[in-house]
């Protein structure tokens, strides 16, 4: 079994935000899956199950991320190497997709919280989305709305191709994966 989660921030104001993204992929991937809801408040997460994989966004807000992880780790016994985040990247240009396991948290306050909680070592999807121009700025930028435009190569390019690579992750090792589904 596969934990497959999705960094994000619960609320309106928040969904079609850049610190968002691995929400936005997890609402695509499970929208046409037969899944079921896992309500148990320990979980801390909107959680779905199908056949062969468990789906999570964490409500605790992007900082708390590891808190909702760690207790759907523990209680459902997923090894490090079965879980894969899927997050937002201020280092990648936008629609760039990278694959990495373990690494720093480059000031990823959700990364930062899943290291304390669970360790380095999962399979992490980085999806580019750009810098802000003024450098201060990080924390307004990664909270503002993407654009109609970046909206469409999400939904049309972007998300469809993070979906094909999370499937390919449960097949091939992580170099494979790389070298088949990096996008620059």
């Amino acid at each position: 079994m596969y934990l497959i989660v999705g960094l994000g921030n619960i609320g309106d104001k928040y969904q079609l935000t850049r610190h968002n993204i691995g929400f936005l992929v997890i609402d695509e991937i499970t929208k046409n899956l037969n899944t079921s809801n896992i309500n148990n408040p320990n979980f801390q997460s909107n959680l779905q199950k199908s056949a062969y994989n468990l789906f999570s966004k964490p409500i605790t807000y992007m900082n708390n991320s590891g808190v909702a992880v760690h207790s759907i780790k523990e209680y459902y016994k997923i090894d490090l190497e079965n879980i894969i985040i899927i997050h937002d990247d201020l280092d990648l240009p936008f629609g760039a997709i990278k694959f990495k396991i373990g690494g720093g948290h480059g000031g990823h306050n959700g990364l930062k919280s899943l290291d304390s909680h669970i360790g380095k070592d999962y399979i992490r999807v980085r999806v580019g989305i750009g810098k802000p121009q003024d450098k201060e700025d990080v924390a307004n930028y990664v909270l503002s709305n993407f654009s109609k435009e970046e909206l469409e190569e999400l939904y049309s390019r972007i998300i469809p191709h993070i979906i094909t690579s999370i499937e390919a992750l449960k097949e091939f090792d992580i170099d494979e994966v790389k070298s088949k589904y990096t996008l620059k």
